[in-house]
This record gives structure tokens, sequence and C-alpha cells, in this order.
């Protein structure tokens, strides 16, 4: 939900609704939620709005939305950095998971992002296998600050030193 101008209020109406469907859809046939991951996308304003939301507000509203609509029963969330550049996929990441700590959330939450781990490591390599070790260290950093973000233990200083 990255496209478009959009407040995060408009995604959190969205993403509400979506998941109140999905989880009622779910219990519709019978699906054992402590079978399931839910991989949804985090809540935040669109990329062209005016007014961004900042990352304590995405953790905020994402954490509340799915206090709302997430079952307990549900063992984890996956969150998609669904076009957010790796830096702020992270940094989001982050302040979800210190938020939820705060709110002793039931269920695990991680990330299963695909751009936010590999756009850094595929600009560095740029199809040159002499940059392969750079693309290779540019990956393991990504993964690295990805998994701090993951336990609320990230800082914007681990970025400087990967530079």
């Amino acid at each position: 939900l990255m496209d478009g101008d959009h407040d995060i209020d408009t995604c959190y109406e969205a993403t509400t609704e979506t998941l109140r469907e999905v989880y009622y859809e779910l219990g519709t046939h019978r699906v054992a939620l402590e079978g399931t991951l839910l991989k949804p996308n985090m809540v935040l304003s669109g990329k062209d709005a005016s007014n961004r939301a900042s990352a304590e507000q995405v953790a905020e509203m994402t954490v509340n939305c799915f206090l709302n609509t997430v079952p307990a029963a549900v063992p984890g969330v996956v969150f998609l950095s669904g076009g957010q550049s790796d830096d702020e996929a992270t940094v989001n990441l982050d302040a979800i998971n210190r938020y939820a700590a705060s709110c002793g959330v039931p269920w695990e939450l991680s990330f299963s992002y695909g751009r936010g781990l590999q756009a850094a490591p595929l600009k560095a390599w740029n199809g040159v296998a002499a940059n392969i070790p750079a693309a290779q260290a540019a990956y393991y950093h990504r993964a690295k600050v990805t998994s701090a973000a993951r336990r609320g233990e990230y800082t914007a200083e681990m970025e400087e030193a990967a530079d």
C-alpha cells in the first residue's frame, strides 16, 4: 500500500477491513490458524503523501490494527517490505517490534522481505562479476540490520558502521 498519496488512516482502514474479512473467511472454512502465518503490509501512508507517517506512527497503527483483527492463535506475522526502501523497511520493523514489546502482542513479528533485503546487493553487484564480494557484503549487512530490527535492537549507527 505504498503507491499513492493516501494518509496512514486510509491504510489503517483498508488493512483493518481486509484482515477482518480474511479471518472471517478462514473461520468459515475452519482453517487451523495455529498452522498459519500472516504476511501483511505495514500500516503506512502512501509514498506520495504530503504528510508521511513517522516510524513511531507506523508502529502504533500497525500493531493496533493487528490487535483488533489478528487472532492470538496466529503464531506469527512476517511483514512484506512492500515498496519501502531497505532503510525505511528496517526502521519501521524496528519501531513495530519496540512498540509491540510494550503491548505484549501474542504473535512473533518478523520479516519476509524481497526488495528490502535485495536492493542494496543488486545495486552493488550491477551485473559485474568483480562486484560479487561487495554485493555479498551488502546482503550480509542488510540481513544483519534487519535481524536486529526484528528484535527491536536496530540503531542508525548500524548503517554508518557498514560505510
